[in-house]
């Protein structure tokens, strides 16, 4: 009867410890797909806040192309 508390006691702990491995391996591995996640959206974020001025830079070229093109035919800008 003894034997048999010491065997389940035995293999509770090695259950226990084998769940606590792999929660802390799950844990590291949740940790940096987060990081890598994290670092995309900033990138993301960094883009859409350059995106209204390159708009702006491209309306502004554009607009100074068309005055080109109108010397170039004789006309007044």
């Amino acid at each position: 009867m003894p034997t048999e508390i010491i065997v389940s006691i035995l293999t509770g702990l090695g259950t226990l410890a084998g769940v606590l491995i792999s929660n802390s391996r799950s844990q590291a591995v949740t940790e940096t797909r987060l990081e890598e996640l994290t670092r995309e959206v900033r990138e993301h974020n960094n883009f859409a806040r350059r995106m209204p001025v390159v708009e702006e830079q491209i309306k502004v070229a554009n607009h100074r192309i068309a005055d080109l093109e109108a010397l170039m035919r004789g006309g007044k800008p």
